[in-house]
């Protein structure tokens, strides 16, 4: 049973776009979805399902930080049965040619969360994608001509970093952005046989101190959630 989705069996789609914030998860409803109902408020971490293109979609807020997300992403699978989750969410670019606005697939999520360190002791396990997921997305986004950038990001447990200039260690080491869920995504896809995807936007850049505001990062992004939409 469910302790923090509050749906009946039915009412999650198998498929579920996965924004942080619950307020991107309205604003995704209300702006792309066809009769679109709400089917959770608990925690105010709203959840609704609705139609596009005559697909049933569903839109689950998470919260940030793996060990929130991981409850949901573990309840919908569990519990609802869902088959394909797609992180719709914002990063930090840590490399000089990822902008403000600009795209990123996670191909693969570094981590300096523990999750998995009881689990393969003495071992790394290196989370990534669902494979034709990601084949859809960046077909739909080459043949849309939307520039994305694809690679390894970093899944971080600390949005504040004692030390600034830490994120050029993995700068220099490829890393594309910085976020807080996908590591924690990708691994429980992989534990439940699943499908998972993660894209993101860049709301700010280490490099430039270029940054969006927080109303920009709720209400638009519309490139990201096309590709998502289209990624089923």
């Amino acid at each position: 049973m469910s302790i923090h989705i509050k749906a009946k069996k039915g009412d999650i789609a198998e498929t579920v776009l996965l924004p942080g914030d619950p307020m991107r998860a309205k604003w995704i409803s209300e702006t792309f979805l066809e009769d679109a109902v709400c089917y959770n408020k608990v925690r105010g971490m709203y959840g609704y399902t609705g139609y596009y293109n005559n697909h049933r979609i569903s839109v689950q807020g998470t919260g940030m930080g793996i060990p929130s997300s991981l409850i949901y992403f573990h309840e919908l699978i569990n519990d609802y049965d869902v088959k394909n989750l797609i992180r719709v969410g914002s990063a930090g670019s840590y490399q000089k040619d990822i902008n403000v606005r600009d795209i990123v697939i996670a191909m693969a999520a570094s981590s300096t969360s523990g999750i998995n360190n009881s689990r393969f002791l003495n071992a790394d396990f290196a989370p990534t994608a669902n494979f034709e997921l990601f084949m859809k997305a960046a077909l739909y986004a080459k043949e849309h001509n939307i520039n994305i950038k694809a690679g390894n990001i970093l899944s971080a447990d600390e949005f504040y970093s004692d030390d600034f200039n830490d994120y050029k260690k993995w700068s220099d080491f490829g890393i594309l952005c910085v976020e807080m869920e996908t590591a924690g995504l990708y691994t429980i896809a992989a534990k439940y046989q699943v499908n998972a995807l993660s894209i993101l936007t860049i709301s700010d850049s280490l490099v430039t101190g270029d940054r969006t505001s927080a109303e920009e990062r709720e209400k638009s992004f519309n490139a990201m959630i096309e590709i998502a939409l289209n990624s089923i």
